[in-house]
């Protein structure tokens, strides 16, 4: 668990430094550019359908995780917009709250008792 711990504050870092450089450079103009991508039907276009797919994975896993609760539907729909800056944070913290145990960290704690 100590791993996966430090993979995500090492993502958390580079993706928060990442982006507060871009967001200096280029401002805070991704959806016009990401979608505008994925009309040219290229390359990065492709890249970007493929990076929504999982950001659609991790929220439905979020929402899943907390049994479609209110919460679970808020804790989804930051995992989609927040994407891994959310989801690095949101793993780091929930592996404290799961005492380490991987089984729990993916269930949530109801399911994996069960």
């Amino acid at each position: 668990m100590i791993g996966l711990r430090i993979l995500c504050l090492a993502l958390f870092t580079f993706i928060l430094g990442y982006t507060a450089i871009v967001a200096t450079h280029h401002g805070f103009g991704l959806l016009g550019g990401f979608f505008g991508d994925i009309a040219a039907m290229g390359w990065p276009g492709q890249f970007n359908v493929d990076f929504m797919s999982l950001l659609t994975l991790s929220a439905l896993w979020l929402a899943w995780r907390h049994h479609f609760s209110p919460l679970g539907i808020v804790l989804g729909m930051l995992g989609f917009f927040g994407g891994g800056l959310f989801l690095s944070a949101y793993l780091f913290l929930a592996s404290f709250g799961a005492g380490g145990d991987m089984k729990v960290l993916l269930l949530g704690k109801y399911r994996a008792m069960g």
